[in-house]
């Protein structure tokens, strides 16, 4: 559970910094470069904090681990996480893999709206749901 748990604090922490960083609304994001680069990777370093938290259950309970980063595919399978929250932490995914590998095409208002929105707490129900998870077994 250590490494559980440490991956557990960890990605507290950035979301914890996310809030304390995120301008209050679209204008003030867009105005700043700082702000926006900042968020942006924020966003990045929660979603791999998320991947990899689900990876450590994958190995904890000893599930095979699935190909291509599928884990949130997996922790659907096992009924670890419901379907809505599934689609959540993969659209979560699919924003991150915009950030990373498209930067210069990035939608500000899109990324903005995806943080304030849902990323803060689609996080903070997967890991209320983990921690139950890791409760009960």
């Amino acid at each position: 559970m250590n490494r559980i748990g440490d991956k557990i604090n960890e990605l507290e922490t950035y979301l914890e910094e996310l809030e304390s960083i995120l301008p209050e609304n679209l204008e003030e994001y867009k105005r700043s470069i700082e702000k926006r680069a900042a968020c942006e990777r924020y966003l990045e370093k929660i979603v791999e904090a998320l991947i990899e938290l689900g990876f450590l259950i994958a190995k904890r309970e000893r599930f095979p681990l699935p190909e291509g980063n599928l884990i949130f595919e997996l922790l659907l399978e096992k009924e670890i996480i419901q379907k809505e929250l599934f689609i959540k932490m993969k659209n979560a995914k699919g924003m991150r893999n915009i950030i990373a590998h498209k930067y210069g095409e990035v939608d500000d208002e899109m990324v903005f709206e995806s943080i304030t929105q849902e990323l803060i707490s689609d996080a903070d129900s997967f890991l209320e749901i983990l921690k139950k998870y890791l409760e009960k077994n």
